[in-house]
C-alpha cells in the first residue's frame, strides 16, 4: 500500500506542498531488530510506516524493558512527534519487528507541515490516541497483577501460541524468570501445556477468570 493510502491526510495538503514532500521524503527499508532510535539521540525526522512495525519501549537501568506501544502502517510515533515539537532528544527506544519499510519526513519539512491545519490536526489526534493508550498501560502496570496480565496476553491468539517466555516478558515489561514461573503454575493447574517456544491453551475459561 502506498503512502497516500496509508496516510490520507497527505492527500488533503496543497499540491505544491505535496510536491515538496515527495522531493524530500527519505524511503528506508530495514531488517527486523534494527534500532531506529535510542535514548538521548537526536530526532532526525517523522517516520511514516509503510509496512512492518516499530516497537517502542523504555529501558530501565537493570536492562528490563517496559513496552510502550507499537507503530503499525498508517500510524505514527508519539515519542518522535514529541521530540520534534519540543526540539528534544529521544527518551525511549524504537526497534523494528520484522522487515520494515518507512518514509522519513525530515525535521524542517515536518516543522513546515505543522503550519497546514490538516497535518497539525493529524499529529494532535495521534497524540490524543496514544496518550489514552499510555494511560491504560500505566493503569495496568500499577494496579493489575502480573498473573492477570499474563493470562490476558495469552488469550485471543488461538489455541496455540508460538512465542518465547522472553517475548512474553518483553510484552509485559517483566523478566523472563517471573513469566516462566507463572507459566509453570498455569501448567500445573492444567490451564496450559508448555513446549519449546510453544504454549497450548487448555482451559481458556479459567484463564479469563484470572485475567479478570
Amino acid at each position: 500500500m502506498n503512502l497516500d493510502a496509508l496516510y490520507p491526510v497527505l492527500g488533503e495538503l496543497p499540491d505544491e506542498l505535496r510536491t515538496r514532500i515527495a522531493a524530500t521524503i527519505q524511503p528506508m527499508s530495514v531488517p527486523g531488530g534494527t534500532v531506529l532510535f535510542d535514548e538521548r539521540q537526536p530526532c532526525q525526522g517523522f517516520p511514516f510506516v509503510l509496512s512492518g512495525c516499530i516497537r517502542v519501549f523504555k529501558r530501565a537501568a537493570n536492562g528490563r524493558e517496559l513496552p510502550l506501544y507499537k507503530v503499525l502502517p498508517g500510524e505514527s510515533c508519539i515519542i518522535t512527534s514529541s521530540c520534534l515539537l519540543g526540539h528534544a532528544d529521544y527518551n525511549a527506544c524504537g526497534v523494528t519487528e520484522g522487515e520494515t519499510r518507512l518514509a522519513l519526513l525530515p525535521r524542517p519539512m515536518f516543522d513546515e507541515l505543522l503550519e497546514a491545519p490538516a497535518f497539525r490536526d493529524f499529529v494532535f489526534a495521534l497524540f490524543a490516541e496514544r496518550v489514552a493508550d499510555l494511560m491504560q498501560l500505566v493503569e495496568e502496570v500499577a494496579f493489575r497483577k502480573l498473573d492477570a496480565r499474563l493470562a490476558n496476553l495469552l488469550l485471543g491468539h488461538g489455541r496455540q501460541l508460538n512465542v518465547t517466555h522472553q517475548q512474553l516478558a518483553d510484552e509485559l515489561g517483566s523478566v523472563r524468570e517471573m513469566v516462566s514461573r507463572l507459566l509453570k503454575g498455569f501448567a500445573e493447574q492444567g490451564l496450559v501445556r508448555l513446549g519449546r517456544e510453544q504454549i497450548e491453551i487448555l482451559d481458556p475459561a479459567s484463564l479469563r477468570r484470572i485475567a479478570g
